[in-house]
């Protein structure tokens, strides 16, 4: 997991004491003041207590004026999160995979920092290859060998026009 331990509340009890940082890569850590949580009702089934309790846990990271990113991570992270990111730069995060708030803020936590790995990661250059000549060649002769087929068959149909 990219983080270490967080405020989960269980009912009434605190069960861990809160970690500063979320780990993103080795030299990019995000502080957990800059992430907001918003909980909600989950969708699916839940029997008795269904539409009960908010466990529905969705983080919010404002990309545009985190402090933790450079100008050149923050452009790196909007432009490969463009459907994530809504218009004033805040990312959106949303678990509801189990029954558990504290299990989806978790996972919640993990999805947000596997989204701005993937975007920081540069992308690998795409190294230009030539065409060998002699596929270039045969597609070549493969164009003429059709444009001749179709003119043949139009000289067919003038000839039993007349």
């Amino acid at each position: 997991m990219s983080v270490g331990r967080l405020p989960v509340t269980v009912g009434h009890q605190r069960l861990c004491v809160a970690e500063e940082m979320i780990r993103i890569t080795h030299n990019v850590s995000i502080p957990v003041n800059e992430v907001r949580f918003t909980a909600s009702r989950s969708g699916g089934p839940g029997g008795q207590q269904v539409n009960k309790q908010s466990t529905r846990v969705t983080l919010w990271f404002d990309v545009a004026n985190s402090e933790s990113l450079s100008a050149a991570q923050k452009r790196r992270v909007l432009n490969g999160l463009t459907t994530r990111i809504n218009k004033r730069g805040i990312l959106r995060v949303v678990s509801q995979k189990t029954r558990s708030q504290a299990l989806n803020r978790t996972a919640a936590i993990e999805r947000f920092a596997d989204l701005v790995r993937t975007a920081l990661k540069p992308s690998k250059r795409r190294r230009p290859t030539r065409m060998p000549a002699s596929v270039r060649e045969r597609r070549l002769d493969e164009k003429r060998r059709r444009g001749r087929l179709k003119r043949d068959r139009s000289k067919e149909i003038e000839a039993s026009s007349h």
